[in-house]
């Protein structure tokens, strides 16, 4: 037989009795009642006293003083509200009694640190992985924060913005609203959201606000394409309370929530509470999670109620003088310890889900990620701390492995206006402004940028960087208007240098700069450059000069020294070879000593340049000669054209060849009066040293007089201006010296600006296929009398590994020779 329940735990109950505190008050008694039914050998039983904190913290606090001081309660359930729980946790950690709450979610009641605090909830901060999972996924790199201005709507804010800043996303702006807005001032925050950039927005607030914010949304149709909205588990929560008319509102919006597992449990408490409540009063509202947490903390408390065994449930007086207040007029909990104690440690399966605390705080369970479709939400995926998002939860040991931020582990998904694929989360212009561009105003070097005033004023800008520009922008996958304003005084000149130009875009004169703009690690302080469309570095052009030195022994140079005197000794051994099977029966090789030893050396150097008239009567001698004479004819063929090639090249051989030269002889060197390159200059030479050119015709001007003459002896610029000067007079300069690294020409843009991995993804594209070859050849066009550069490199000797063959085959010759001579 059952033994009889004999001691009662007395547990407050703080509630706004509204009809939320009456759904959640009815949830905690069909606990106990569930609870107890099944446990009858229980010795302990909870009996709840509840009270109403009127919506206020002050009746928050009132509501838990009485109920510590008056009824000397054991525990509070409550509040709802993290504003209304401040006050109340210290009241429970002055008088040792646990403050249980299941929907007080702020993360700043954990900074309380109050041992007798448990929250029986998830905090907002645990949804904050989930949020930043989906917009990972969809790679928005902008997102803007509306929350309500409270306690509740702040605290998540830190951990929000901190994890979106470790995956590069910025919280451009921050919109707050207060729960007691007018419909207007709604309406003027919602105005200034449109005017922004930025199309993403994650709402955090309570379902009253939240109802009225999306109401006004769909009106003034930020609730379309361009738009995206995530909401998190404080509104995704309430769906269910939410008026019909603001839930089609919503259309497209993505919320997180807590995921709960459907069990036979929940299922059986579902259809009893409908029966007991909802029958009852239909206006009631139906269970939610914080229903359900509130039932499992009931069943949480009667277990370590009875756990602890409670023996002694009276409260010690504290000694108090005759002034003391009123929040001094009760006394510690003997019993709280052991209970808080026990409570900490309790673990279970609830209808929520996996009960288990944590320093005093429910551990989170996956989230479930939802899709706002029609008449209510549909679940789109899943996301974990362990393995990110998924699609299902029956998560394996080897996938936890990774962590997935992929939008393929999303069900197909509704978005704003009805539309299946995704925003790309930001719009430029807005409100029909378009893109600023600045471009430079340029007096030298127009092929890469030229802007020209009509008769009315207005400006044709057009030149290499501007194509590239144009095409660039034209592949992009959305459209984007733009104008190009030049960087200009009055008089039209140019308004600054290129670090200015740059600057404009930081101080927001300009949205973008387009034209020939190096990247510099100085000006990516200020701006954003996308990847380079030309090809980077310094180099010099200097004056091409004819050869005027007389080299004695150029003509030695083709062949190297190991040829030349493997070419003698072959010449010695084939004529002295020819002798010797000859002159026993030709009597052309016969004679004295003297005339035999000359005839050697003339038979065998003569076959390098004539005929030799000496007749050859045997056939070993003549089949030598006839191997002899083709490798001659090899030979020399091949001298002759290295030496041509040696002469011509002599002709055009720089009159400078190294910077370190220009040095030495105190040169005066020019740099263009734009370009970064003074910088690089002042480095190396005296500013003295220096003069400056705004042209290529001034370039060429200050090259042609030479340095002795007030001109220069060298151009020091960028490759790009250095090819397309070349490509004017090749004739009379050369491109030489070491190539200094720099990053090339870039297009500027904001910091963090969502255009800049979009532009440089179709810098790629463009520059890889036929549109810049097109654009290449309208303006940087090559002089077709311009010879091709790599045929001005001085060829090298010949060396004896070319005729290997040959003198391999002259050797088979002469042995084959010998042979047959003496068999």
């Amino acid at each position: 037989m059952a033994t009889a329940q004999n001691i009662t735990v007395r547990v407050g109950v703080v509630l706004n009795m509204d009809g939320f505190g009456q759904m959640s008050f009815n949830c905690l008694s069909m606990a106990l009642t569930d609870f107890y039914s099944t446990h009858k050998q229980y010795r302990t039983k909870l009996v709840l006293t509840d009270r109403d904190s009127k919506d206020d913290a002050v009746g928050a606090a009132a509501a838990g003083l009485d109920l510590l001081k008056n009824v000397e309660v054991q525990a509070i359930i409550g509040p709802v509200y993290s504003s209304q729980a401040n006050f109340l946790i210290s009241l429970g950690h002055k008088a040792h009694v646990p403050i249980i709450t299941f929907s007080a979610t702020s993360p700043s009641l954990s900074s309380l640190r109050s041992p007798y605090f448990i929250r029986a909830t998830l905090k907002d901060s645990s949804q904050v992985g989930a949020i930043v999972a989906i917009i990972q996924d969809f790679g928005w790199r902008e997102v803007v924060a509306v929350y309500e201005n409270t306690e509740f709507g702040e605290g998540i804010l830190p951990f929000l913005t901190d994890a979106l800043e470790q995956v590069n996303v910025r919280v451009p702006y921050r919109s707050v609203i207060s729960p007691s807005a007018t419909d207007d001032q709604i309406l003027a925050e919602l105005y200034k959201l449109m005017a922004m950039q930025t199309r993403v927005f994650i709402v955090h607030m309570l379902n009253p606000l939240a109802s009225r914010l999306f109401t006004k949304v769909k009106q003034l149709g930020m609730m379309s394409k361009d738009y995206a909205w995530i909401i998190t588990d404080s509104i995704t929560n309430d769906l269910n309370s939410m008026d019909r008319s603001v839930i089609a509102s919503m259309l497209g919006v993505i919320g997180v929530k807590p995921y709960v597992p459907q069990t036979k449990e929940l299922d059986d408490f579902t259809t009893q509470y409908k029966k007991k409540v909802l029958q009852s009063n239909p206006k009631a509202l139906g269970v939610d999670i914080y229903g359900l947490w509130a039932y499992d903390s009931a069943i949480a408390l009667a277990m370590a109620a009875e756990r602890v065994g409670l023996a002694n449930l009276t409260y010690q007086e504290t000694n108090m003088s005759t002034s003391s207040t009123d929040l001094e007029a009760f006394g510690v909990s003997l019993s709280g310890p052991e209970l808080i104690q026990a409570l900490s440690n309790i673990t279970f399966r609830g209808l929520a889900g996996d009960f288990r605390l944590v320093d005093g705080q429910l551990q989170a369970p996956p989230y479930e990620i939802v899709n706002m479709v029609g008449p209510g939400a549909r679940g789109i995926g899943y996301w974990t701390k362990e393995s990110g998002i998924v699609k299902e939860l029956n998560i394996t040991i080897a996938s936890k492995k990774n962590y997935a931020t992929s939008k393929s582990n999303l069900g197909p998904t509704i978005w704003p206006g009805d539309e299946p694929s995704p925003p790309k989360g930001w719009v430029v212009p807005t409100r029909g402004k378009k893109l600023r561009v600045g471009v430079p105003v340029k007096a030298g070097f127009t092929d890469f940028v030229r802007v020209t005033w009509n008769s009315d004023n207005s400006t044709t800008v057009e030149g290499y960087c501007i194509d590239v520009f144009n095409a660039v922008m034209a592949a992009l996958p959305y459209g984007v208007p733009y104008e190009y304003i030049p960087f200009a005084t009055p008089d039209h000149k140019m308004a600054g240098n290129y670090n200015e130009l740059v600057y404009q875009v930081y101080l927001g004169n300009y949205d973008a700069v387009a034209g020939d703009v190096t990247i510099l690690v100085n000006r990516s302080q200020y701006v954003d450059f996308t990847l380079p469309y030309t090809e980077s570095g310094v180099s010099m052009v200097v004056k091409i000069q004819d050869d005027k030195r007389k080299n004695t022994w150029l003509v030695f140079k083709p062949l190297t020294w190991q040829l030349w005197i493997t070419t003698f000794i072959s010449c010695v051994a084939v004529g002295f070879l020819v002798w010797l099977l000859e002159r026993e029966k030709n009597t052309e090789f016969g004679g004295s000593t003297l005339h035999q030893l000359g005839m050697i050396f003339w038979f065998a150097f003569s076959t390098m340049v004539f005929a030799h008239r000496e007749r050859v009567v045997g056939n070993c001698a003549r089949f030598l000669l006839i191997i002899w004479l083709l490798a001659v004819f090899v030979l020399t063929q091949s001298y002759s054209a290295s030496l041509t090639s040696m002469l011509t090249i002599q002709k055009v051989e720089p009159a400078i060849t190294d910077i370190n030269a220009l040095i030495r002889n105190k040169d005066y060197v020019g740099y263009s009066n734009t370009s970064f390159v003074f910088g690089f200059l002042k480095k190396h030479f005296d500013e003295s040293r220096l003069r400056p050119f705004n042209s290529a015709e001034q370039m060429h001007e200050l090259l042609t007089n030479g340095s002795a003459n007030g001109g220069i002896a060298a151009a020091f610029h960028e490759i790009p201006y250095l090819k397309l000067f070349l490509g004017k007079y090749c004739s009379k300069y050369m491109m030489v010296g070491p190539t200094y690294k720099a990053d090339g020409f870039g297009f500027a843009f904001p910091i963090d600006s969502p255009l800049v991995p979009d532009v440089s993804r179709e810098i790629l594209k463009v520059t890889e296929g036929q549109k810049m070859v097109e654009i290449e050849t309208t303006w940087l066009k090559k002089n077709e009398k311009c010879p091709d550069p790599d045929t001005l490199i001085p060829p090298k000797s010949l060396g004896l590994s070319s005729f290997k063959g040959v003198f391999v085959m002259v050797a088979i010759a002469v042995i084959v020779a010998i042979i047959f001579r003496t068999s």
